[in-house]
């Protein structure tokens, strides 16, 4: 089969790494950037999967970043060094079986939805950019910030092997793509089946890798792919929009950076040995994603609230009072302010959990809360950017701005709850202005986030 066609619409079809081991409960790990403020989460995961091979050994759990943080036993460098040493050990030592070259249909089920539909698949970065003012086939739906790129560029860059947490988004209103993939595959045995660890639900893969689901994938695909042209950003009829990135844009990101230093590094060398475009076949110019559906039922947007530090209640509500039309009244209980903020309005409602104390902020400013909300908060943070953290929980925020308002810290904190997130017209809105703000949404709650279970060669 000629798969010229996928390519044009940026998919290469993945030789996937999978482990021999048969319990995988202890192999999959979920994405990296969840769970920043509980360490006691990731100690209990290392704790699970302490003696065993698990992904949890090739990744860099957020959490731990910070260099002269006395809860980290290595350096980010040392952590980094141990990651690429695992990778490659557990390539020597047989953890893996032989790559299997194919896509994987996978169905999750998590303690808030079931059956959300993924299909694994590779994507030519030559055809994203994360940049803001490009219009690529695969384009980034939050503001990526340079800084954050480093650690993921470090682990990437030298790795032999990746391990996606990125979901790409499809705007298949239809719902055509990923229900005739699993009708078409579920009398196969599946290639895996498991309970995700911390009560995360489960996940169960079948391999594909027949003509048949090949060329339903690459028929729906291009038919979105031609569709886009006309129906989101009419001026732009030359720049047809198939993928969003929905989650891990960072590390996606990270990905592209990391190919083009070695496109960069070994153009000029290549061409004097005679060797001129072998480089661009190199398999870090692909990156292993999850493809959904945007309008699967089993996804919910939620949004991604924020935390605040060495900031009061006082200093929060004076920040924040610049917002047009700004109101202010105090919230009787948490329970109150969550309800408050759930609520419809025609602007935009922000609670404030802080010292104790609660309360309602309401603005007539339209869009998504975080286009007005995040210059504030960057603004305050200035030069200090960890001064701000991202929550995917209403509860988790509950419980960490309580938690620090009862420590013996003097440092002040505030929690930030954002009302909900309408995934419809997310396509339309970043065909038009481009990116959203930096975490303005989150798919599903933080135990829902994609687990690291298969991965692929990079070197």
């Amino acid at each position: 089969m000629n798969y010229q066609k996928l390519n044009s619409l940026g998919i290469e079809i993945p030789s996937i790494l999978m482990p021999k081991m048969t319990d995988l409960s202890k192999w999959s790990v979920i994405a990296c950037d969840q769970y920043t403020q509980d360490r006691d989460y990731w100690e209990k995961a290392k704790a699970f999967t302490r003696g065993e091979p698990s992904t949890l050994n090739m990744i860099f759990p957020e959490v731990f970043l910070s260099d002269d943080d006395p809860c980290c036993s290595n350096s980010v460098a040392s952590g980094i060094a141990d990651i690429h040493s695992t990778m490659k050990r557990y390539l020597q030592d047989g953890v893996f079986r032989e790559p299997l070259k194919g896509f994987m249909y996978i169905e999750r089920d998590t303690p808030y939805q079931k059956k959300r539909r993924g299909l694994v698949a590779a994507i030519d970065l030559e055809k994203y950019d994360w940049h803001p003012d490009v219009r690529p086939l695969i384009r980034c739906t939050e503001g990526t910030v340079p800084e954050r790129l480093p650690p993921r560029c470090n682990i990437r860059r030298g790795a032999p092997i990746e391990f996606p947490h990125v979901l790409l988004l499809i705007d298949d209103e239809k719902n055509s793509l990923l229900p005739a993939l699993g009708e078409n595959i579920k009398n196969k045995t599946p290639c895996y089946s498991t309970q995700l660890m911390m009560n995360s639900g489960s996940v169960t893969g079948w391999f594909i890798d027949d003509e048949k689901n090949i060329s339903l994938i690459e028929k729906t695909l291009d038919d979105l792919c031609q569709r886009s042209v006309n129906r989101y950003d009419k001026t732009a009829a030359m720049n047809p929009f198939l993928f969003a990135v929905g989650d891990g844009n960072h590390s996606l990101a990270a990905a592209k950076e990391i190919w083009e230093e070695y496109k960069a590094k070994n153009k000029e060398q290549r061409a004097e040995n005679g060797e001129e475009g072998a480089y661009l076949s190199h398999p870090c110019r692909y990156a292993l994603v999850e493809i959904e559906n945007i309008y699967d039922p089993a996804i919910l947007f939620e949004p991604i609230h924020r935390v605040v530090f060495d900031i009061g209640f006082d200093e929060t509500v004076s920040l924040l009072s610049v917002l047009p039309d700004f109101s202010c009244r105090v919230a009787e209980s948490a329970e109150k302010l969550s309800q408050e903020c759930a609520k419809p309005f025609a602007g935009n409602r922000l609670g404030i959990i802080s010292e104790g104390r609660y309360a309602l902020i309401e603005t007539s400013a339209s869009g998504i809360s975080t286009a007005c909300l995040q210059p504030l908060l960057d603004s305050f943070a200035g030069d200090n950017p960890q001064l701000i953290d991202y929550i995917h929980d209403e509860k988790e925020l509950f419980r960490l701005a309580d938690s620090l308002a009862e420590s013996k810290t003097e440092r002040k904190v505030t929690g930030i709850i954002l009302p909900p997130v309408l995934k419809s017209g997310l396509f339309e809105t970043v065909a038009r202005t481009g990116p959203l703000p930096r975490k303005s949404f989150s798919m599903g709650h933080s135990c829902e986030k994609r687990f690291y279970l298969e991965g692929r060669r990079l070197f």
